[in-house]
Formats: C-alpha cells, sequence, structure tokens
C-alpha cells in the first residue's frame, strides 16, 4: 500500500496503522505487527512509530500494554467523554446542550431495551432502580447506581454506539445528579424521582417500549426542570 505521505511523519504513521487495520480487517483484540516493522515499511524512525503509537492508544484505537504486542482496541466512551467535558469547560457548548443530545438518545435506548433486553439486563436494570430507593441519605452511592441504571439501559439495547455515547456523560452526571438532588427536599419529592426510575425499569422488563420511552421523557423533563429551571 502506498502511504499517504501529507501531514507529519507521525501522522502518516497514525494513518498507516488505521490503513492497516482496516485492509487486515482485524477485529477487537487482534495483534498488530510491532513498532519496528511499522517503522521499516514506512520508513520512519521507530521514535515516530513509538508517538504514533501513544497516540493511537490515547485514543482507544489500539490497546498497548507493558511486554506484549499492541492490539486493536474496543470502542470505548472516555474518549467521547474527554472531548464533551472539554468542550464543557472552554464554552464550546453547554451542559444543557449534553442534556438536550442525551435526552434524544435515552428516549432511543429506553425503546431498544424494552425491545432487546435479556432476562439478565431486566434483572439488573430493576435492581439499580430498587438501590438508588435505598440511598436517599447517601449521595455517592445514590449517583452510581443512577449511572450504572442507565448505563444498564444503554447496553441492554444492543447497540453498542449508543451504549458508549451514555458511557461518554457519566463525568457530567456525577455533577448534575447531586446539584439536582439537593432540589428535591422533602421525602415526597425523593419518592417521586424513585418512582420514575422503578416503573421505567419496569416497563423494561414488561418489553413495553412505548411506556419506557414515554417515562423517559417524563424522567428527563423533570431531570432539565430540577437541574437548569431554578
Amino acid at each position: 500500500m502506498t502511504p499517504d505521505l501529507s501531514g507529519s511523519l507521525v501522522d502518516q504513521a497514525v494513518r498507516r496503522v488505521r490503513d492497516h487495520i482496516r485492509a487486515a480487517d482485524l477485529k477487537v483484540g487482534d495483534t498488530l505487527p510491532g513498532e519496528g516493522q511499522f517503522a521499516s515499511d514506512l520508513g520512519v524512525s521507530r521514535a515516530v512509530m513509538r508517538e504514533a503509537f501513544g497516540a493511537l492508544a490515547a485514543l482507544r484505537v489500539i490497546d498497548v500494554g507493558n511486554g506484549r504486542k499492541a492490539r486493536v482496541g474496543a470502542i470505548d466512551g472516555s474518549v467521547m467523554a474527554a472531548s464533551i467535558d472539554h468542550a464543557v469547560a472552554t464554552a464550546q457548548i453547554t451542559t444543557s446542550d449534553v442534556w438536550d443530545v442525551r435526552r434524544t438518545l435515552e428516549l432511543r435506548t429506553a425503546a431498544l431495551a424494552a425491545e432487546h433486553r435479556s432476562d439478565a439486563d431486566a434483572r439488573l436494570i430493576v435492581d439499580h432502580a430498587a438501590q438508588m430507593a435505598t440511598s436517599a441519605d447517601d449521595v455517592d452511592r445514590l449517583i452510581r447506581h443512577d449511572i450504572a441504571f442507565h448505563q444498564a439501559i444503554a447496553r441492554a439495547g444492543g447497540n453498542a454506539l449508543f451504549h458508549q455515547i451514555v458511557r461518554s456523560f457519566e463525568q457530567l452526571m456525577r455533577v448534575a445528579v447531586p446539584t439536582a438532588w439537593q432540589t428535591r427536599e422533602t421525602p415526597e419529592q425523593r419518592d417521586t424521582v424513585f418512582a420514575v426510575h422503578r416503573n421505567l425499569a419496569a416497563a423494561i422488563a414488561d418489553r413495553d417500549a412505548t411506556a419506557a420511552a414515554t417515562l423517559m421523557d417524563a424522567h428527563f423533563d423533570r431531570a432539565i426542570s430540577d437541574i437548569f429551571v431554578r
């Protein structure tokens, strides 16, 4: 394959590794040739290839571990999360922008979860909703189960990209959930939150996609009001 000679040597090396993965039809976990072989094929130094491998590892395109060959990496929502966090921190987007996107996605993930969930998925989603209800006085535990609840729904839908995008919202949820929780001062207000999660979990367990999407929409209506309309 003729290398693309545009860009820096490191850029060329990064493209060469990506091209190799596609041309060889490699899958997650498959091993790659070493830095030395890529360097020889491209006619660059090992230092250039080491930098290229480092850049690809940071993007989770490849997985490099001590003492073993690089492997093809799995899709990882943490890469998207870093970009989203940066965009919010630098005022390129707002938290409400993120929540608008999240709402759109999660209505779909709720419906897909109801259609495709396994019995194990349903049990896990129901359990996270139940655990939230026992965590009213432990915000850290509440946040963990709320995040896990939404990620379990996305995973149950069977679309890996949806799951990873929902994962990318995790850091912002760690900020937003406590903010919203502070507005729910009475037992009745808190019970309403727990009831929405339980009902949503039940709709998914019952394979009722319409109810699941409707409940998720109502959940975001309330969450957005609690976080942004204050």
